[in-house]
């Protein structure tokens, strides 16, 4: 009885907290393109100012892969007012942080200033826009940056190149076939005219979305977006016309090798919906219930019960044209990947077949509850979901709205979703294995 009212305290915690979490914003358009989202929160005195440029890996070609991360870092370089070298000092001088990330649908930049300084912010973010420059010493730079990047986080990374593996061998034809970091190979090839034809076609204020958050006076932060941005010319955007992948109806197995790691892996990888679909929020659920904490199903059985597994996990990662859900499996001992696989198989099979019970599901209820407010508790997370939810989803209320989606999935669709897409002969099999000395 006692973690009944527990359970429902947390509830109607969550529920007045998502009451008082109301994400208020205005959003429009200039006229060239560029899409204005201006959020005001005068309770701390700082402002985000973020963009949001919709390119990411996918949209790079084979045989010169890697760009649209390789720009994260070049347009840091400077432009003709910012000097060379200088990017970072002018944001710590004036009290700022910054950063910038790639995945394989879009590329993110931010700076954080104490609102005193929010001109400052969007200034630099414009001349980013405007006319960063390009030029071989800056290209050779972080050319060398990048290939220290990859050696460090991918190549000498015990596992670090797991993610590229299921990649590789999940889209045979979409360009999610190769990782956003690309080939050191092909940035070695690329010409800086390539360098620059990239910026051009992609880095324009119609491929954009320009975010301000925090403790604004929005006719002024108006004012100043229109002398900044207004004039900095429209580009051409093209067709996100991509290659697609058949699904896939056989199961395939493969073998990948790491020098790295002592211990092997075993993947069960399956393609999943697109995350704009609901499905890929009750996949989402699914991973969830599956591995979440160390009360989750996996985690419970495998590593803390039987001691089969020194690591378990289920994972659903959401892409803008594809998902991928993944089974992640490290053997403890002289556990083989047969009696792995068999246990997940097994826990699949009772989703498929059986509803999770109310008490699990209202734990996983919680868990989104929770997670929802936390990603909006901060200005900087604010900007980044009002950018991901208009370029990503399509809508920027998701912000207010996503929650209803996760709230509206039933113990009747997390089966349904087990059986649509978690079978045998949908996904890969990947033995991630010690490179033999």
């Amino acid at each position: 009885m006692k973690k009944r009212l527990l359970s429902a305290a947390a509830v109607a915690f969550f529920g007045m907290a998502l009451n008082a979490q109301q994400i208020k914003f205005e959003e429009y358009d200039l006229s060239n393109g560029l899409h204005v989202i201006l959020h005001q929160d005068n309770s701390a005195p700082v402002v985000t100012t973020s963009v949001m440029y919709h390119v990411g890996a996918k949209d790079e070609v084979k045989g010169r892969t890697g760009f649209a991360h390789f720009f994260e870092h070049l347009l840091f370089e400077g432009t003709p007012n910012i000097k060379r070298g200088t990017w970072m000092k002018i944001v710590a001088a004036n009290g700022g942080v910054n950063n910038a990330n790639t995945t394989n649908d879009r590329t993110y930049y931010y700076e954080t200033f104490p609102s005193n300084n929010e001109q400052l912010g969007l200034w630099m973010e414009a001349e980013r826009m405007r006319h960063a420059v390009i030029n071989q010493v800056g290209v050779d730079t972080q050319r060398e940056v990048v290939k220290e990047e990859k050696r460090l986080r991918m190549d000498n990374q015990p596992y670090g190149n797991l993610f590229t593996t299921i990649q590789k061998n999940l889209f045979t034809n979409h360009p999610y076939n190769w990782p956003t970091i690309g080939s050191m190979e092909d940035l070695n090839a690329a010409k800086l005219e390539e360098f620059q034809a990239f910026y051009k076609k992609f880095y324009v204020p119609n491929n954009a979305t320009l975010v301000v958050a925090g403790d604004i006076k929005p006719e002024q932060t108006k004012k100043w977006i229109q002398e900044y941005y207004g004039g900095i010319p429209k580009g051409t955007i093209y067709p996100k016309d991509y290659p697609k992948d058949t699904p896939i109806t056989q199961e395939k197995e493969v073998t990948a090798t790491d020098p790295n790691i002592q211990l092997p892996a075993y993947v069960f990888a399956y393609r999943t919906p697109a995350n704009k679909e609901k499905d890929a929020y009750i996949l989402d659920m699914l991973s969830s219930y599956l591995s979440n904490g160390k009360s989750s199903i996996l985690y419970k059985k495998l590593v803390d019960q039987e001691k089969k597994a020194l690591q378990v996990a289920a994972f659903n990662q959401g892409l803008e044209d594809y998902s991928i859900f993944a089974f992640f499996a490290i053997p403890m001992g002289q556990t083989t990947k047969q009696t792995l696989q068999a246990d997940i198989d097994g826990e699949i099979k009772k989703l498929q077949t059986t509803l999770i019970s109310e008490e699990d599901y209202q734990k996983i209820q919680n868990q989104f509850e929770n997670q929802f407010v936390n990603q909006n508790s901060s200005i900087q997370g604010i900007a980044a979901s009002l950018a991901t939810n208009h370029v990503l989803m399509g809508n920027t209320d998701l912000i207010n709205k996503e929650i209803d989606i996760y709230r509206s999935i039933t113990r009747q669709d997390l089966q349904n979703a087990a059986k649509k897409y978690l079978n045998p002969n949908q996904r890969v099999i990947i033995n991630y294995v010690p490179e033999k000395k």
